[in-house]
């Protein structure tokens, strides 16, 4: 899960109409439109997972319209400019500024060039996400907003749509050993409605592509044990921290300080789960995930759990932050989710970090860059959120990969731009 430059907000608050979401507790697999479409380029019939979550939806579209969204049909497929001008929200849902859709999406298409990606990676994460909806959707309604793209039309239905259709197409290619169509340009122009997406940056009204940072996860040396070398802990909060916010009342500098060490005033309350390097520590708030290599073999992935409720300030040295992480342990790299058990399991290379309340959890997005022979597009999907991304419709954050260090990390995103043309996928 990204958290680069100490941004991480993985528990926003609901709305208060969350008790009020219904949605339907039976998932059918049914022969649909998208099925249909798929038989056209293959000879096999695919089955497509949907599920309605029309009666959240509205109740979603209800709070939305409450902080000045504006509400789109759902049969509307044009991108127009919506009448009344989008208000983005902050990760707080505090209203920021205003913008109307045709000044950051426009119609595209893509370049006639392979999309690359790994077919397996981007089905588990695809997958993952499109479980997350069906599982999570009544306890996290923040992923039930249109969000900005509503002023193109595109509903909530239209998002699962494109899941479950790209899913079903992976899975049959995968299940008869060829290349995925996903992969071809024509196929995706032809099944997509491909949405361009123009960076809107109120300081730097100049650019016009995204900018694309990169975040990973590194392997550090830690040890169970505090060491002179190992000296400074990361922390999980017990079961009884979850109802006592005692830790919202203390910054990173105030835990660095000692308090929950051995004579500190509030020793006892946080479990310390490994002891890191100081630069080790500060590497572990910037990226979110970590995979510990202990001094005594074994090796174990950590991942933030919840913070001090201090938000990350741009512009201030990471070391100089006030919020603070705690850890907890986990079985994989995780991206977004509203509680450490239920984050989306991810991986390199087809998971980017987004504006999950302005632009939406599992948007599909292709990167393109290069020119001429050297071009290249690069498909994804936004499975992660953090501090630095809500609000923000100029950026994306990049899942590059494990690291041994930030030497192999340099290495590797040099090859990467910094920054691209976006497109958002939405089946037709």
């Amino acid at each position: 899960m990204s958290i680069r430059f100490n941004r991480k907000l993985l528990l926003t608050l609901g709305f208060a109409t969350v008790s009020l979401v219904s949605l339907g507790s039976t998932y059918l697999y049914t022969q649909s439109k998208t099925q249909q479409q798929i038989s056209q380029t293959s000879s096999q019939p695919v089955r497509v997972l949907t599920t309605s979550f029309q009666n959240a939806l509205t109740v979603q579209q209800t709070s939305d319209e409450n902080i000045g969204k504006h509400n789109t049909t759902s049969s509307s497929k044009e991108l127009v400019a919506a009448s009344t001008p989008y208000k983005v929200i902050d990760e707080f849902k505090k209203y920021k500024f205003s913008v109307n859709g045709s000044q950051v999406l426009s119609s595209g298409k893509l370049p006639t060039a392979k999309v690359n990606f790994n077919q397996k990676d981007l089905l588990f994460v695809l997958s993952n996400t499109r479980k997350y909806y069906q599982d999570y959707a009544k306890q996290d309604p923040d992923i039930l907003r249109t969000g900005l793209l509503g002023a193109a039309g595109v509903t909530l239905q239209d998002t699962l749509k494109t899941l479950d259709f790209m899913i079903a197409v992976l899975k049959e290619d995968i299940a008869n050993n060829r290349a995925t169509r996903l992969q071809d340009p024509n196929f995706i122009n032809a099944n997509f409605r491909v949405i361009k997406w123009t960076a809107y940056k109120p300081q730097n009204p100049e650019q016009k592509r995204l900018r694309i940072t990169k975040y990973a996860v590194f392997t550090y040396p830690g040890s169970r044990k505090k060491t002179s070398t190992y000296n400074t802990a990361i922390y999980s909060l017990k079961d009884n921290s979850r109802t006592d916010n005692f830790y919202t009342r203390y910054t990173k500098q105030d835990v660095l300080s000692g308090i929950y060490e051995p004579g500190g005033k509030e020793f006892g309350k946080v479990e310390p789960i490994a002891y890191l390097t100081r630069e080790g520590l500060e590497e572990a708030l910037m990226q979110g995930t970590i995979l510990i290599n202990f001094t005594d073999g074994s090796k174990v992935f950590f991942n933030v759990d919840r913070n001090n409720g201090i938000p990350y300030i741009r512009g201030v040295k990471p070391t100089a932050q006030k919020r603070y992480w705690y850890f907890k342990k986990v079985d994989a790299i995780k991206g977004y989710g509203y509680k450490i058990d239920a984050k989306i399991s991810i991986k390199p290379g087809v998971t980017f970090a987004g504006d999950v309340l302005n632009i939406g959890l599992g948007r599909v997005i292709v990167m393109e860059y290069g020119q001429g022979r050297n071009k290249r597009l690069r498909m994804g999907v936004i499975a992660d959120t953090g501090g630095a991304f809500l609000p923000n419709l100029y950026q994306l954050d990049f899942l590059a990969g494990i690291f041994k260090n930030q030497k192999d990390f340099g290495r590797y995103i040099s090859q990467l731009p910094e920054y691209a043309n976006a497109y958002i996928l939405v089946k037709k």
